[in-house]
C-alpha cells in the first residue's frame, strides 16, 4: 500500500462512527463521581484542587471503560493510584530540566512497556504520563504536591465507591462474553447449511475463555450460569462441523443432507435462545418446530454412520445447554472451588500475584525487534522531545503538546496514525463548541464546572462510538475546566489546537523514524502457525491412538496454542495491510492463500475431534506413526518457511500410504488425514516459488500497489472535477 493510500485509509478510520452499543447508564454513573469530587472542591478549597480532582476523577473514570476482566473498582482505584504517584513525584522532579528530562523519558518508557500486559495496561500507564506533565505547573511547595496527589488520588476512590455502592449490570461483560460465543456457534451452524466447509473464526470461543478466568475471591460471587456453557460450546463447534461435512458427515445429496441441514438449523435456534438467556438472564424460550427437529428417531432416522453418531452426540449436547441456560434468571452462588487450579476454574492472578507475571511478560518484550520496545522507545523520545519543544514556543500551557503526542500513539502504525487524526479533529470540534458557550454564558465559576461535568458524562457515553466524538467532548471538558479555574480561555484555545497539532505531528512523525512494521515479520508469523497447528492435530491423532485423559489434556493445550498462533497471525496480516511498506517474503496474494490452507488444516483436525473415543475407548494405532510425520514435518517447514525456502512433506506422505495399505482405522480419521495432506499441499504451493519467481512476484506485487494507487487518484480526480 502507498503511503497516499494509507493516510486516506487513517483518514477515513480516524473518522468513522462505530456501530456499538452505548453504554448510558455507566457514563452517568461516572459523571456523577467526576460532579462529587468538582463540587467538594470547588466547596471546601480552590479551582485549582478542582483541577487535580477533577483530573483524577475523570482519568480514573475513564479507565474503567477500558476492556478487562478484572472488578472495574479497582482499575478505578489503581488508575487514581498510578495518577497520584505521577504527579507526585513529577513535581520532585520539575524544579530543572536536568533532573525531570530524565523521569519524564523513564516514565514514559515504563508507561510504553506496559503494553506487554495488554492494552488496558497501556492505556492507564499513558495517562499517568499525562498527569505528571500538567500537575506539576499547579503546587507551588512539596505540601501542595502531597496534597493534590492526595485529591488526585481521591477521584479514584470516589469513582470506586460509586462502582461498588451503584452495580450496573454485575458480570455484564463476562455474560456478553460467553453470549457472543454460543452466537457464534449458531451462527457457523447456519452458515454450514449452505457451505458444508465454511471455516469459523475462534476468536470469540477465545475471548470467552478469557472472561472465564476469575480470581478465587470472584469465584465466590460467580453466577451459575456462567460455569458451564464455554465448554459445551467448544464441543458443539466439531460436533456441527462433523454433522455438515461431506467427506466426514452426511451425504452431499439426498436426504441426509436435508436431515443435516434441519438439524443444523435446530441446532442454530437453540444456542441463539441458549445465548440470549445468558445475556440478559431469563429463561430460554426455543421454537417449538426446532425442538421436535432434535428428536433423533430410532427407526425413520436417515442418517447412518458418523453422521449420526455426530446428530446424536450435537442433540445429547443441545440438551446440556439449554439445561445450563435455564438458570440464567437464578442468583445462586457457587462454593469456593478447592483442588489444583484450573480444575474447578481458570485461575486469574490477584493483583499482588499478577506483579512476577507483568515482570516476565516486560521482560521477554525487552528486545529490539518488538512492537512494544520500539513503542516505549518512540513514547519515551517523543514525550521528552514535545515537551522541550513546547516550553520553548511563546505559548502557554507547553505540556498540551506532548500530552497529545503521549495519548495517541499506539504500538501499531494505523492506530497511532488514525487516532492523531481524530484527535486533530476532535479537538478542533470541541473547543469551538465549549468557545462559543462560553462567550455567550459570560464568567461563572460554578456554571462552567456544571459544563465540565456534562463534557464529561458525554464524552463517557461516546468513548466507544470513535476516538474523535470522544475526543471533542473531552476537549470541551477541558476548557471548562480552565474557564472555572479562571484562566484566559480566548488565548488557551488558540494554544490548545496549535499544540494539540504538534503533538500529532510528533507522534506521527516518530513512527516514521522508528517504525515496527509487520509486514516483514509475516513469514515468521504464518511458520508459528504452522507449527502451532502442526502439533495440535499430532495431539488429535494421539489421542485417537491412545484415548486417556492425558491425552485430552494434551490436546486441549495444544488447541489453544494453536489458536493464540492464529490470532497473532490474523492482527499481524490485518496491520500489514495498513502499512505504506512493500511486501517482503511474502506478497498479499501468497499470504491470502496459505491462510486459506492453514484453516483447512485446523478445519480437517477439528473434524478429527469430533470423533475422538472416550478414555478406555477404541484404540487407533495406525493414526500413532502418521501423528510424528505431521509433527516433525510441520516443524520443519515452520523453518523453511520462515527462512524462505520451500516447505516438503516426505514423511507425511510416506505415513499416509502406509496407512492407506492398512485395512484397519477409522475412516473418518483417515479421511481427516487426507484432507490435512492436501492442505498441506496447497500450503507448500502457495509459499513455494523459484528465485526467479521471488523477483518477478516482488515486482509483480510492486506493480499492482502501484496500479492500484494510480485508479485510486485517478477516481478522486475525476470525483473532483465532477464535483
Amino acid at each position: 500500500m502507498s503511503w497516499l493510500r494509507a493516510l486516506r485509509e487513517v483518514v477515513r478510520s480516524g473518522l468513522t462512527v462505530e456501530e456499538t452499543r452505548l453504554e448510558p447508564l455507566l457514563a452517568l454513573r461516572t459523571a456523577a463521581g467526576v460532579a462529587i469530587i468538582v463540587g467538594s472542591a470547588l466547596w471546601l478549597a480552590s479551582p485549582a484542587y478542582a483541577a487535580s480532582a477533577a483530573l483524577g476523577a475523570y482519568s480514573a473514570g475513564a479507565a474503567t471503560f477500558q476492556r478487562t476482566w478484572r472488578p472495574r473498582k479497582v482499575i478505578a482505584l489503581g488508575a487514581g493510584a498510578g495518577l497520584a504517584l505521577s504527579t507526585f513525584v513529577g513535581y520532585l522532579a520539575a524544579g530543572r530540566l536536568v533532573t525531570f528530562l530524565p523521569l519524564l523519558a523513564v516514565w514514559a518508557f515504563v508507561a510504553g512497556m506496559a503494553w506487554a500486559v495488554g492494552s488496558t495496561a497501556g492505556i492507564v500507564a499513558a495517562t499517568t504520563v499525562g498527569s505528571m506533565l500538567v500537575t506539576i505547573t499547579l503546587p507551588t511547595s512539596v505540601g501542595r504536591a502531597l496534597e493534590h496527589a492526595g485529591v488526585i488520588a481521591l477521584g479514584g476512590v470516589v469513582q470506586a465507591l460509586l462502582i461498588l455502592l451503584v452495580p450496573i449490570r454485575r458480570w455484564g461483560a463476562h455474560r456478553d462474553a460467553l453470549a457472543d460465543a454460543l452466537a457464534a456457534v449458531a451462527d457457523h451452524a447456519r452458515r454450514l447449511r449452505h457451505d458444508p466447509t465454511a471455516a469459523f473464526d475462534p476468536e470469540p470461543l477465545m475471548t470467552a475463555r478469557d472472561a472465564a478466568a476469575v480470581t478465587p475471591s470472584q469465584a465466590r460471587t460467580r453466577p451459575t450460569v456462567l460455569h458451564g456453557p464455554r465448554g459445551l460450546a467448544e464441543r458443539i463447534l466439531p460436533a456441527v462441523a462433523a454433522l455438515a461435512d461431506p467427506d466426514v458427515g452426511a451425504p452431499a445429496e439426498g436426504a441426509g443432507r436435508d436431515r443435516a441441514r434441519e438439524l443444523l438449523g435446530a441446532a442454530a435456534d437453540v444456542l441463539d435462545a441458549a445465548a440470549r438467556s445468558i445475556r440478559r438472564g431469563t429463561p430460554a424460550e426455543v421454537p417449538p418446530g426446532s425442538a421436535d427437529v432434535l428428536r433423533v428417531d430410532e427407526e425413520h432416522e436417515v442418517l447412518e454412520g458418523p453422521a449420526r453418531q455426530a446428530a446424536e452426540r450435537l442433540v445429547k449436547l443441545l440438551g446440556e445447554a439449554l439445561e445450563v441456560a435455564g438458570s440464567g434468571s437464578t442468583r445462586g452462588t457457587t462454593p469456593t472451588p478447592h483442588g489444583p487450579a484450573g480444575a474447578p476454574f481458570l485461575v486469574r492472578p490477584t493483583m499482588l500475584r499478577l506483579v512476577p507475571v507483568v515482570v516476565r511478560a516486560v521482560r521477554r518484550e525487552l528486545r529490539r525487534d518488538s512492537p512494544v520496545f520500539r513503542h516505549a522507545v518512540r513514547l519515551a523520545a517523543v514525550a521528552v522531545l514535545g515537551y522541550l519543544i513546547a516550553t520553548r514556543l511563546p505559548l502557554g500551557h507547553g505540556y498540551w503538546a506532548p500530552i497529545a503526542a503521549v495519548m495517541v500513539m499506539r504500538p501499531d502504525f494505523h492506530q497511532t496514525y488514525a487516532r492523531a487524526v481524530a484527535r486533530l479533529a476532535g479537538t478542533l470540534a470541541g473547543v469551538a463548541l465549549a468557545t462559543g458557550m462560553a462567550r455567550a454564558l459570560g464568567p461563572d465559576a460554578h456554571l462552567f464546572g456544571v459544563l465540565a461535568v456534562v463534557s464529561a458524562g458525554l464524552s463517557y457515553t461516546l468513548t466507544r462510538t470513535g476516538y474523535a466524538y470522544s475526543q471533542c467532548f473531552t476537549a470541551a471538558y477541558v476548557v471548562f475546566l480552565l474557564a472555572m479555574g479562571g484562566q484566559a480561555w480566548e488565548q488557551t484555545v488558540p494554544e490548545r489546537v496549535v499544540l494539540t497539532l504538534l503533538g500529532g505531528a510528533l507522534a506521527m512523525l516518530a513512527y516514521v523514524v522508528f517504525p515496527a512494521w509487520e509486514t516483514p515479520r509475516l513469514p515468521g508469523r504464518l511458520a508459528d502457525w504452522l507449527a502451532a497447528n502442526g502439533r495440535y492435530a499430532a495431539a488429535v491423532l494421539r489421542s485417537h491412538a491412545e484415548p486417556t485423559g492425558e491425552r485430552r489434556a494434551d490436546m486441549r493445550r495444544a488447541q489453544l496454542a494453536s489458536r493464540e498462533a492464529r490470532a497473532a497471525w490474523h492482527e499481524a496480516y490485518d496491520q500489514a495491510r495498513q502499512e505504506p511498506v512493500p511486501p517482503r517474503g511474502l506478497t498479499s496474494r501468497e499470504a491470502e492463500e496459505a491462510q486459506e490452507a492453514l484453516k483447512g488444516f485446523d478445519r480437517a483436525a477439528m473434524l478429527m475431534e469430533s470423533h475422538v473415543p472416550r478414555a478406555g475407548g477404541r484404540l487407533a494405532p495406525e493414526a500413532k506413526r502418521f501423528a510424528e510425520a505431521l509433527e516433525a514435518d510441520t516443524a520443519q517447514a515452520a523453518v523453511d518457511v520462515r527462512e524462505h525456502r520451500n516447505p516438503e512433506w516426505e514423511r507425511v506422505e510416506e505415513a499416509l500410504q502406509a496407512w492407506e495399505g492398512s485395512a484397519a482405522g477409522s475412516p473418518v480419521l483417515r479421511r481427516g488425514a487426507e484432507l490435512q495432506k492436501q492442505a498441506l499441499e496447497d500450503l507448500a504451493t502457495a509459499v513455494s516459488r523459484t528465485p526467479l519467481e521471488r523477483d518477478v512476484g516482488s515486482v509483480r506485487e510492486e506493480q499492482r500497489v502501484r496500479a492500484a494507487a494510480a485508479e485510486d487518484g485517478e477516481g478522486s480526480g475525476l470525483a473532483h472535477r465532477g464535483g
